[in-house]
């Protein structure tokens, strides 16, 4: 074979070659799709004191593991102790006047008693000179002094009767559930709380990061002094062209290959599949539509994204932001499965090298 021959012989092996792997390509993108635009996400805990003072201690360091209930760091609860012991106080003053109401009522009861006694005896007293003053045996002004001093002692009556009903309404439908009682008791709960709220927890197991707070930091209500990222929270976010995974259903299968673990290959499961991207959300602001100017002939395939969890845990050394490769494939088809395979494990190789 002379050299012009070997020459044209590669030159169509070569030009075989590069039609079968375009078409595997277009064909692949199809069904065993591959990208790098992969991310480990995870949820990240912003931590704020639900109270406020000077921090006094920091129980933690950066990056430290810890787990759900301990103690991250301390606000001076000083003015906590105080407040608690004056809600304390405040109860045992709502008893005692409590304790009063219910003697107040019983006098009520008595005074009602006595007033519907002295009511009723005016009443009688009334009604008889009014018979002798028709009998003309008495004047006119007895009777009248009897009706006044009987509309007085009606009016006694009445007046204790509702003092009963405004004793009875503080008091509660029983013993320490008066509304002194029980304002005093949400008092002391609260004051329990804020006290125990100086102690800021974990919210669960998780890593502190990015930790930035010093003892003699002034704590506000509300505010994050501290960065948590929860154990068992991190998962996969794959960005794929959308035409590549607009057949991904329940039966696909999904291999990564992270940056920072090069060689080595990891099974996860598709999760969902995100149902839109920030560039297409529209706010109502009142303005024209803006419509997107494009001069490049071919355009910037939009992508969509893929969440992929896995049941085994993540490499330690994976952190929140680190980059994946990831290839999706049908599970029920043994030639994409070898494919995605082969495309995966070359992918990890390279990750050796950048």
């Amino acid at each position: 074979m002379t050299a012009d021959q070997k020459f044209r012989h590669w030159m169509r092996t070569l030009i075989v070659l590069f039609i079968v792997l375009f078409l595997y390509i277009i064909i692949a993108d199809r069904h065993a799709p591959l990208t790098t635009e992969g991310r480990v996400q995870g949820y990240v805990v912003q931590v704020a004191p639900e109270v406020s003072g000077k921090v006094t201690s920091v129980s933690v360091v950066n990056n430290q593991s810890v787990n759900k209930g301990d103690v991250l760091f301390t606000i001076d609860e000083r003015k906590y102790d105080i407040a608690l012991e004056q809600a304390e106080l405040s109860l045992q003053s709502a008893y005692e006047k409590e304790a009063t109401l219910y003697s107040q009522r019983e006098a009520a009861v008595a005074n009602i008693a006595r007033a519907q006694a002295t009511y009723d005896n005016a009443h009688r007293e009334y009604n008889r000179l009014l018979k002798l003053s028709r009998q003309k045996v008495i004047s006119q002004s007895s009777v009248d002094n009897a009706f006044a001093q009987n509309q007085v002692a009606h009016a006694t009556l009445k007046a204790e009767q509702q003092n009963l009903k405004v004793i009875e309404a503080q008091l509660g439908d029983k013993k320490g559930e008066s509304t002194a009682v029980r304002i005093a008791r949400n008092k002391l709960e609260k004051a329990q709380l804020d006290l125990t709220n100086t102690r800021v927890l974990a919210p669960s197991d998780g890593v502190v990061t990015n930790l930035q707070l010093e003892v003699g930091t002034m704590a506000n209500t509300n505010m994050p002094l501290l960065t948590f990222v929860p154990t068992g929270s991190m998962w996969v976010a794959a960005d794929f062209r959308e035409k590549s995974v607009a057949n991904l259903n329940e039966s696909y299968h999904a291999l990564v290959a992270f940056d920072a673990n090069p060689g080595g290959v990891y099974e996860f499961d598709i999760s969902s599949r995100d149902y839109g991207v920030a560039a297409a959300q529209q706010t109502p602001n009142g303005a024209l539509t803006k419509v997107e100017v494009n001069n490049r002939w071919v355009r910037d395939a939009q992508r969509t994204r893929v969440n992929l969890t896995s049941q085994d845990n993540m490499p330690s050394s994976l952190f929140v932001g680190s980059r994946a490769t990831i290839v999706v494939y049908p599970q029920d088809n043994m030639f994409w499965h070898l494919m995605a395979q082969v495309q995966i494990h070359i992918a990890s190789w390279f990750h050796f090298i950048y």
